[in-house]
């Protein structure tokens, strides 16, 4: 019989991974430059740089040393870094934003695994980690299907009272991938920590792309009278009165605020922030992710 992976990745190639096929490997090639095939452009000779690229024309023209620069085609080591903290739960039952993290994971392990990629998965939750080192078949994207169902649920009162630490995930991602990689993570980036100085760190080594999974919940306060409002991460309960205006724009406040801080950390540090709701197709999501991505690359 068919595990839950197994069944899962069966009707995301049947959906989404026939539709994306070579469009994923394409935007991500590598941004090293070196000796590649693809010649890209010119610049200034500097200390170190390997002479046997000296464009002798146009050193000669310029009366300075130019290299001849050119994309390197090779394969890539992918780490998808996967948040499984308490507030990846949220959401309606079946398509909450930890089910559409392990549709995303599958996906990503199986597209980049079938052009040749090694991809590998850090699931973190603050004091617990778990590795699935790269590999690339499709068993493989399996395993990390595996592990994702194996911890879908939180250890009973291992969440309590704590928030998610994205600086210690950032760095956690950092350590393991020594070799320059592509580093994709999935969160939903609620939590604490300085992280934006770990994502700096993490993206001077690799190249990082974030993206981030949204449900309405994060955003909208249900007006609903009084209602129990429960911290995601942390547990802690509150009654308020949902329909309280200052309440309201409190929340709303809450919710800008943290979405331009997020914004504005990622643009400081240089990395894609691509966002994917909970009730978006997720073909039409990963389609207009590649599409931003080579956009932003051209």
């Amino acid at each position: 019989m068919a595990t839950a992976p197994e069944r899962l990745l069966l009707r995301l190639e049947w959906k989404v991974v026939r539709r994306l096929d070579g469009r994923l490997q394409g935007a991500h090639r590598t941004t090293h430059r070196g000796s590649g095939i693809d010649f890209t452009g010119l610049r200034a000779y500097s200390e170190g740089d390997d002479a046997r690229h000296i464009d002798w024309n146009v050193t000669a023209r310029l009366d300075e040393p130019h290299l001849r620069v050119f994309t390197e085609d090779r394969e890539l080591t992918v780490w998808l870094v996967l948040d499984r903290s308490a507030s990846m739960l949220a959401g309606r039952p079946g398509r909450g934003k930890h089910d559409v993290l392990a549709e995303l994971a599958l996906v990503l392990a199986r597209l980049f695994g079938r052009g040749g990629n090694r991809v590998g998965a850090l699931l973190f939750d603050t004091g617990m980690l778990q590795v699935v080192p790269p590999g690339t078949s499709r068993r493989h994207a399996l395993r990390i299907g595996a592990e994702l169902e194996r911890t879908a649920e939180p250890t009973s009162g291992a969440r309590s009272g704590t928030t998610t630490d994205l600086a210690e995930m950032l760095d956690a991602a950092g350590r393991l991938a020594r070799r320059r990689a592509l580093i994709v993570v999935l969160s939903d980036f609620i939590g604490d920590g300085d992280w934006e100085r770990s994502l700096q760190r993490l993206a001077r080594r690799h190249e990082v792309v974030a993206l981030r999974i949204v449900d309405t919940a994060d955003d909208v306060l249900p007006e609903a009278g009084l209602i129990v409002v429960e911290d995601a991460e942390t547990g802690e309960q509150l009654v308020v009165d949902s329909a309280d205006p200052l309440l309201r724009v409190r929340f709303r406040e809450a919710v800008d605020a943290r979405d331009a801080r997020l914004t504005a950390g990622m643009r400081r540090a240089g990395v894609p922030v691509h966002r994917v709701d909970t009730d978006r197709d997720l073909a039409e999501a990963l389609v207009e992710v590649v599409a931003r991505t080579r956009d932003r690359s051209a």
